[in-house]
């Protein structure tokens, strides 16, 4: 069975204001008690991962000995993958970490940009400059990365369509292979907590514009927030959206297998303390229904730019989508957020148009 790694790397210099991931600030103390907790656990999986995920956090925030001595133990299981993506953050990427990056197999990082606009960066509570954030592409290619992604955050309070549009038009003269664009979401206990959202309208214009400019140079619109070039599609994320098995590592990280979902608790110390105690670090477990699994599996299809292939789905799942959702899709294609998609002259699938895109998120409470 194909399957994914993620591991969560949960150490910050700064909360980001916009954050709601599970964080901690770094200690070097915990962080080194932490990757030997981590290591412990590596030397009992199997080297069968399809891709290979890390997350943060901050995770190029630890120290070169920290990443040194998890990467040795990863090396048992990463020889196999196909993509060996890690999260890196422009203040704290150095030239030796990315050395050490390349030279123990990670091929693809992902650089949290989230802005070309130093207004913007400031806004959201990140810590490094626009300046920076370019250097540390431009370091990572001359380093001997080939497959780039950053992300960008579109939605921000005063951010005007223009300066979106700059920030774009910035982003596709570095040498990338990936953009991830996210409208700014207002969540609960982060520092943004209780103040209104940009304008609907404006985000919408600010989404329209990436969809209708990112393709023309060059960047597939292959999911609802991710554009790649040619051959650059992220393989974990994709395997992902298919509902594939995954295993992950760290505090609030999840892992999926057989229809059963699984969620380790979110606090480092803790997790760290019922390790040692072999204690479960498990919080939450949710044992999914044949017919609920499917419709997880829908939605999450239906974020890709392909959608749904109906044979496909029935083959992978045991029903047929225009059967358990008939009344669903009528109404999403009624509101032209959905069409059928044919081949060889007959239905063949369903998929997002351009306006569905900009509603992905009604279509999945419409599915689900």
């Amino acid at each position: 069975m194909k399957k994914t790694l993620y591991i969560h790397i949960p150490f910050c210099r700064k909360k980001c204001h916009y954050c709601a991931f599970y964080s901690t600030s770094y200690r070097k103390e915990l962080a080194a008690e932490y990757i030997d907790i981590l290591c412990s656990q590596i030397k009992h999986l199997d080297d069968g991962f399809y891709t290979i995920y890390i997350g943060g956090g901050t995770p190029t925030i630890l120290d070169i000995s920290l990443w040194r001595r998890l990467l040795s133990a990863l090396s048992k299981v990463s020889k196999k993958a196909r993509e060996f993506t890690i999260e890196v953050n422009p203040e704290s990427i150095t030239s030796e970490k990315l050395g050490l990056f390349i030279d123990n197999g990670i091929n693809r990082l992902s650089i949290g940009v989230q802005s070309f606009s130093q207004r913007n960066l400031k806004l959201l509570g990140r810590v490094h400059s626009v300046d920076r954030a370019i250097d540390s592409v431009m370091l990572a290619e001359k380093k001997g990365f080939s497959n780039i992604s950053i992300d960008l955050i579109f939605g921000i309070w005063d951010q005007t369509l223009k300066v979106w549009e700059n920030d774009l038009k910035l982003a596709v003269q570095l040498p990338i292979t990936h953009i991830s664009t996210y409208a700014l979401s207002i969540e609960d206990r982060t520092a943004f907590s209780g103040k209104s959202s940009l304008d609907d309208d404006l985000a919408a214009d600010m989404y329209e514009f990436s969809m209708d400019y990112l393709p023309g140079k060059g960047f597939r619109h292959y999911e609802t927030s991710n554009f790649s070039k040619k051959g650059y599609s992220c393989l974990h994320n994709m395997h992902y959206w298919d509902n594939g098995a995954s295993v992950g590592l760290g505090p609030s990280a999840s892992s999926y297998y057989e229809k059963e979902r699984f969620q380790n608790i979110a606090d480092v110390r803790e997790y760290i303390k019922r390790l040692k105690d072999s204690d479960d670090i498990v919080v939450f477990r949710e044992k999914l229904s044949d017919l609920k699994s499917a419709k997880e599996l829908a939605v999450l299809k239906l974020r890709t730019k392909e959608g749904i292939d109906f044979k496909d789905f029935k083959k992978s799942t045991g029903f047929e989508l225009r059967n358990i959702e008939k009344e669903a899709l009528n109404k999403l294609i009624t509101k032209g957020l959905l069409r059928y998609r044919g081949k060889n002259g007959r239905i063949a699938g369903i998929s997002l148009t351009k306006k569905g895109f900009l509603f992905s998120d009604t279509v999945s409470v419409e599915l689900l």
